[in-house]
């Protein structure tokens, strides 16, 4: 993998999100809308825009820990259906989306995405969200 040092989190996706914490590549993130539990993935490496643009063997990685994503919110939440993509149309910081999805949400079937507005959580409600999250996925509190 190419070099973490200037790696930094685009303000848009920080102003979005909590931060669950750090995986081998990613910065974990839980995006403020309580309607999903949605998570994005952002490799720290520094100037990525697209899949592509990872080395192969971050390739890899990313797609481990994004599995790893996806198992904890099945185990957690037992969704119906997980949407899993990488669009980038707004934020062009490369970044993955791991949603939970259930035939009883509020979008159901149509995409999260262009879906606003978002319901942003409650302090309580993203301290326990985050607090599970953090424990199934095994990462610590930033």
């Amino acid at each position: 993998g190419t070099a973490v040092s200037a790696f930094s989190l685009h303000p848009q996706l920080a102003a979005d999100t909590h931060v669950v914490g750090e995986l081998a590549l990613a910065r974990v993130l839980l995006m403020n809308d309580a309607r999903f539990p949605w998570l994005v993935l952002v490799p720290r490496r520094a100037g990525l825009v697209e899949f592509l643009d990872l080395d192969a063997d971050d390739a890899v990685a990313l797609a481990a820990e994004a599995r790893a994503c996806a198992l904890a919110l099945r185990r957690l939440y037992q969704p119906d259906k997980f949407n899993v993509a990488a669009l980038g149309n707004v934020v062009a910081q490369f970044h993955l989306h791991v949603v939970a999805r259930f035939r009883s949400d509020a979008r159901w079937p149509q995409p999260v995405w262009g879906a606003p507005p978002a319901l942003p959580y409650t302090h309580t409600q993203a301290a326990t969200r985050l607090a599970e999250l953090r424990a199934e996925l095994r990462i610590e509190a930033p």
